[in-house]
């Protein structure tokens, strides 16, 4: 009896610049996407439009959003952050 198996998933192999490699894996990591999932989503919008946009995307975080980024790395090296360990805590402190 032939085992069935649920995996969906296959490997796609691209040759692509070594640089533009570590570069588009760096800026995904920076906005929290591994490339993978970046890769597959763009396959996926592909797909469903049948079109692809040739233009990048330029991702800039505001500067307010920098500000706040800078001044929570600086609590955190200082140690100065609280640790919520549920949902309930989350918003005690959060309302304290």
């Amino acid at each position: 009896m032939a085992t069935k198996t649920n995996n969906t998933k296959t490997l796609l192999t691209v040759k692509i610049d070594k640089t533009l490699k570590a570069s588009a894996q760096k800026t995904a990591e920076e906005i929290g996407l591994p490339l993978g999932t970046l890769v597959n989503s763009m396959l996926r919008g592909f797909v469903r439009d049948q079109e692809i946009t040739l233009s990048a995307i330029s991702y800039q975080p505001s500067k307010s959003t920098i500000r706040a980024i800078k001044e929570a790395e600086k609590e955190y090296e200082k140690g100065d952050y609280q640790v919520a360990h549920s949902v309930e805590e989350l918003m005690t402190q959060l309302n304290s």
